[in-house]
């Protein structure tokens, strides 16, 4: 095991043992191979800097590097963007941990030496993100390479393997961010996914938005503070935002949208499907702070009279998002409130036992402009995972879900 800073500033010797430069760069190049460091910059006091290919080099060790070839083989330097620099692109970036679930810095890039046809290639095997590359870097130059490695042996390694480190896109500086590959960050909660998100910068969160599904995306932005909710909603194209939009509960849609600029708002409307759209615009008459604009829309509501068997078949069904289950709704033939039947209670019930035996009590429901002072009250006088918000004419039209309760009092501490 090699490491990119015993080899950065390594000497440099010709096949006749001529000094050519120090190694003052690595390259990779992801379209020829996505882990081959594939050139070496070299660089000698005032003379221009000189490139050296993979299949031009014998050996590598620290502090050390020989060539098959003399100096003359060598080509000049000309920038390349497609060239991946290790020192200036690799070392010191943030990159996404998906297993401690944050973000964390590349201290050293671990490599190994495999002789290729009479040469030397180095590939990238893994970054490292621990103390040792810390300890390496600052032990650089001050103690030699084999007293370093005696010192780091002793540490805690920490590293991520190079295939689950991806290119984002470089910004206008060069600065090449990296992210771990989409599929990974889909598997983390949104929570963590958001709690990462908000200790990076806008590019990258932009970034990992657009690498998300449309669904992850959506609850990832639902966990995000209202101000970056709306800072990353208004940098997208309005298509991507509608459809993002589209995947987010009807109540925390509503309030994301209410905090868009204007014309930005209108917009994404426009974009959205008939549906979704009018139950947003539906949601967005409320004040935000009394009940209508704490409830989402997205409830199951059934007849009194149906039996559990009923219920289930319907909810198999009209495939239910299982965020809708903590409680069914039940109205009476006038279609007014009759009772609410937890999940949990319908689960142990027969198949033919009518809902109306289910329902709980007591009979609990507040109006769209009940303030929020007296839904929490009623939240944490009744212990309830949901509460039911009807109408004037007692009809029910949304649900405030206790996690909803929860976020708020949260944003008031």
């Amino acid at each position: 095991m090699l490491h990119a800073t015993e080899i950065l500033g390594a000497e440099t010797y010709d096949s006749f043992g001529n000094f050519v430069g120090r190694v003052k760069e690595m390259f990779v190049v992801p379209d020829e191979q996505p882990n081959r460091i594939s050139r070496l910059l070299l660089g000698r006091g005032k003379f221009r800097p000189l490139v050296a290919r993979y299949d031009q080099i014998e050996s590598v060790a620290p502090g050390r590097v020989r060539l098959t070839t003399d100096e003359s083989a060598l080509e000049l330097y000309h920038p390349n963007e497609a060239w991946l620099a290790v020192q200036k692109d690799l070392l010191d970036q943030q990159i996404i941990d998906t297993n401690g679930r944050k973000v964390v810095r590349v201290n050293d890039v671990d490599l190994i030496d495999q002789r290729t046809n009479g040469n030397t290639e180095l590939r990238v095997t893994q970054v490292d993100v621990g103390i040792p590359g810390a300890v390496r870097r600052l032990l650089q130059g001050l103690v030699p390479p084999m007293g370093i490695r005696r010192i780091q042996r002793r540490l805690p390694q920490r590293t991520i393997r190079w295939e689950f480190v991806n290119l984002i896109e470089p910004d206008p500086l060069r600065r090449v961010k990296l992210r771990m590959s989409s599929d990974k960050l889909a598997e983390l909660h949104p929570a963590d996914l958001a709690d990462i998100m908000e200790e990076i910068s806008p590019a990258e969160r932009q970034s990992i938005i657009d690498s998300l599904d449309e669904e992850t995306a959506a609850e990832t932005i639902a966990e995000l503070d209202k101000r970056l909710q709306t800072q990353v909603v208004e940098k997208l194209d309005t298509e991507k935002a509608a459809d993002i939009i589209e995947e987010m509960n009807p109540d925390e849609a509503a309030d994301l949208i209410q905090s868009l600029e204007p014309a930005k708002s209108k917009e994404v409307l426009d974009e959205m499907e008939h549906r979704e759209a009018h139950e947003v615009k539906e949601l967005m008459r409320f004040d935000e702070n009394a009940a209508g604009g704490m409830m989402t829309t997205e409830i199951v509501v059934v007849g009194e009279d149906a039996t559990r068997g009923e219920v289930i078949d319907y909810i198999r069904f009209h495939e239910i998002s299982l965020d809708q289950l903590d409680n069914i709704v039940l109205i009476n033939r006038e279609a007014a409130l009759a009772g609410t039947v937890p999940v949990a209670r319908l689960v142990l019930a027969d198949a033919d036992q009518r809902m109306a035996d289910l329902g709980s009590e007591p009979l609990l429901s507040v109006p769209p402009d009940a303030s929020d002072k007296d839904v929490f009250e009623i939240f944490d006088k009744y212990n309830l995972r949901s509460l039911t918000v009807v109408n004037e004419m007692n009809c029910p039209i949304g649900a405030i879900a206790v996690d909803d309760i929860v976020s708020r009092l949260r944003a008031r501490i």
